[in-house]
């Protein structure tokens, strides 16, 4: 892992499973001196020094909202059922981090780390994967120096709301992965906590370019987190 200056970090869904442990490894990280999570509404999050918690208003994310932050990690999602249609599906996994990423380059911003999910393809007859390739697609335009896409399967995780694929997978999850080889590895179900720390892993190699990490890169860039 490249060793470089501290840097600044903005989050965006640090309420989130994946987000949250996002949150924990950035704040443990002392590439990181200050981390802001923004969020829509009244911050809940437990108080840290390296931590300011931020709303505002994701309907008109501005530069200011980002000044600063040298580093943008977008974790947002939500599901049909809880967003209610797929056009509300579409302005959180779409419009929300498309925004935040053409205000945050506009403020000076290098990096962006995204949450997205493996088989995102902007091509797909599945509206949720065609979902998450459209907002990769987009995003690859915007700019950046480095923009990295994390692509999990199925997470695994205790979420506030109940969502009974992920219970039953919590439980066959180890039994499931033994199936998934040769090229279904990267559909195996992995741990938001792994996510959350390959997620800061990613931004912190020093690498340019446009990168896509599946379930080996992810375990691997986790891996290389816990052992610097």
């Amino acid at each position: 892992m490249t060793n470089h200056a501290q840097r600044t970090a903005v989050l965006l869904g640090a309420s989130g499973l994946v987000g949250g442990f996002c949150l924990r490894a950035l704040v443990d990280d002392p590439g990181y001196d200050h981390v802001t999570a923004l969020n829509r509404r009244a911050p809940t999050l437990p108080a840290h020094r390296k931590l300011a918690q931020k709303v505002a208003n994701f309907e008109a994310l501005l530069p200011a909202d980002f000044q600063g932050a040298d580093d943008i990690f977008c974790a947002l999602g939500t599901t049909i059922r809880k967003a209610g249609s797929q056009e509300a599906f579409r302005r959180v996994d779409i419009q929300y981090p498309l925004m935040a990423a053409k205000a945050a380059k506009q403020a000076g911003a290098t990096q962006f780390v995204l949450v997205s999910s493996v088989g995102a393809d902007p091509a797909s007859k599945n509206f949720y994967l065609r979902t998450k390739g459209e907002v990769e697609r987009e995003l690859a335009s915007v700019g950046f120096g480095a923009l990295h896409i994390v692509r999990p399967s199925l997470l695994l995780g205790k979420r506030e709301e109940f969502r009974m694929a992920e219970r039953i997978m919590m439980t066959l999850g180890p039994a499931f992965n033994l199936g998934m080889i040769g090229s279904l590895r990267r559909y195996r179900a992995i741990s938001a906590a792994v996510v959350g720390k390959a997620m800061v892993a990613a931004a912190r190699q020093g690498k340019t370019g446009t990168f896509v990490y599946e379930f080996d890169e992810i375990v691997d860039l986790a891996g290389a987190a816990k052992k610097s």
